[in-house]
């Protein structure tokens, strides 16, 4: 009579052992690199939101004879709001991406990656240059980074067509490095560091480090002081 095979043998211990190994192992390498991905990920979506808010300042142009946003600063009293941060200027856009967007529905205004803005500035990632409601020669007597949130100028309406470098001149951009952490206190476009999706008046969206942003009249790279507001670039030359 022949003998049966036990095919049905269980794993011994040290097999147990090496198939977790190999498994924690390859854990170790796949976790970081989805890690990168998702960052990636909220990075992409971002640079959509700000597409989907040019689609909206487009609409805005369009019905307000090809004028952006403009009042006079700041825009609120208690809390002082000035136009450029996003809880002033959003409320301009709002109505041409859809309605039905507040702080607790934020829609395209608040980046996935942004873990900051939802409590310090309810939740509005973006900002938007003052250089866009001030003249040039106004932008030019503006030396500290102080002059865009104290001491304020009369707002002087600006059109798409005195805009002189489309591709070059930032109109919206974060305002935190969500993307990238910064060491230390994140001063938003006050800042040397971090990087930035920003949007040009051409529509385009450019993830940029502080140091691609052309330093502006407070030596900064800061959209808000550009030199030469309106008619100048953000892009620093290399």
């Amino acid at each position: 009579m022949s003998r049966k095979i036990n095919l049905n043998r269980a794993f011994t211990l040290i097999e147990l052992l090496v198939v977790i190994s190999i498994i924690a192992l390859l854990l170790g390498i796949l976790l970081p690199c989805l890690g990168r991905i998702k960052a990636k990920a909220y990075r992409v979506r971002c640079a959509h939101n700000l597409k989907q808010i040019d689609l909206g300042l487009n609409l805005y142009l369009n019905a307000n004879n090809d004028t952006y946003p403009c009042t006079e600063d700041p825009v609120s009293i208690v809390p002082f709001y000035w136009l450029w941060m996003g809880r002033g200027w959003r409320g301009f856009i709002e109505p041409y991406l859809g309605g039905g967007i507040d702080p607790n529905n934020p829609s395209v205004l608040f980046c996935p990656a942004d873990k900051k803005s939802e409590d310090l500035y309810e939740s509005t990632s973006y900002s938007y240059s003052m250089s866009f409601y001030h003249s040039p020669e106004q932008i030019n007597t503006m030396n500290s980074t102080a002059d865009t949130y104290s001491s304020p100028q009369p707002s002087v309406p600006q059109r798409s067509l005195s805009v002189a470098r489309p591709a070059e001149k930032i109109v919206i951009g974060e305002w935190l490095s969500v993307h990238t952490p910064v060491k230390g206190e994140d001063s938003g476009w006050w800042c040397w560091q971090g990087s930035r999706n920003y949007l040009f008046v051409d529509g385009s969206v450019s993830y940029l480090k502080a140091e691609e942003v052309a330093p502006a009249r407070d030596g900064k790279p800061n959209p808000n002081l550009t030199i030469n507001g309106i008619r100048g670039c953000d892009q620093a030359i290399r």
